[in-house]
């Protein structure tokens, strides 16, 4: 029965990481657990935290129906381990998974089309949210006073997004909001869970906007294998 399908959302993406655990119930899902992670300790906790969230529940990785994993944008490392753990649990049960953008859930959970985060270095990333032409790029104040017309309204979680886009447009209406966490992840992806519309496991890939510091400032045999 639909009630009893279970999800695991993954976000290790900001500076805070989170696993949640929720079921699915008519066209939304029940949070029924969540565990928050310290940022820079993910290698290490990510995947006891996932395995003591689901025991917790007396559930096992087989039980799950599908997996949530927020691919970015982000810390490079962040997105990296979550991608690793969540390829690693699904693999071995063939659990479907849906990856979603950060950006996308920010915007979700403000209830505005648009969203940025810190990319740091005084830019940002940012989702344009337009009548069925979303995108989403790393941008700093130059690149963001190129774009015409600005969002109206932007949703932010951190005080240094608002900095950089206060900057370049200081007409815009930032709608400040708790920074999303997995189980924002879980009420996004639902809809496409229900509708049967998951990811390739094998072409999972984090959804960065930036290039790596070993691309960008490395020896070109480090950018290659990067």
């Amino acid at each position: 029965m639909l009630e009893s399908k279970l999800v695991l959302g993954i976000d290790t993406c900001g500076p805070m990481g989170s696993v949640a655990l929720g079921r699915l119930n008519g066209d939304g899902v029940e949070i029924l657990g969540q565990t928050e992670l310290e940022g820079r300790t993910y290698s290490e906790t990510l995947v006891a935290a996932v395995g003591g969230l689901l025991a917790a529940h007396g559930v096992k990785v087989k039980d799950l129906d599908a997996m949530i994993a927020v691919s970015g944008p982000g810390s490079f490392t962040g997105v990296r381990v979550a991608l690793a753990a969540v390829k690693g649990l699904a693999e071995a049960e063939q659990t479907p998974v849906v990856a979603v953008s950060r950006l996308e859930v920010l915007a979700e959970k403000a209830g505005v089309a648009s969203a940025a985060l810190d990319a740091h270095r005084g830019e940002v990333f940012l989702r344009l949210g337009r009548a069925g032409q979303d995108r989403e790029l790393l941008a700093g104040v130059n690149e963001l006073a190129a774009i015409d017309p600005a969002p109206e309204r932007i949703a932010i979680c951190d005080e240094a997004a608002a900095t950089v886009l206060k900057a370049a447009w200081p007409a815009v209406e930032l709608v400040q909001t708790a920074a999303p966490h997995a189980a924002d992840a879980l009420g996004l992806g639902v809809a496409r869970v229900l509708a049967g519309e998951f990811d390739d496991l094998a072409q999972l890939d984090g959804h960065y906007l930036r290039r790596s510091d070993a691309e960008i400032f490395g020896d070109p045999a480090t950018a290659r294998h990067a």
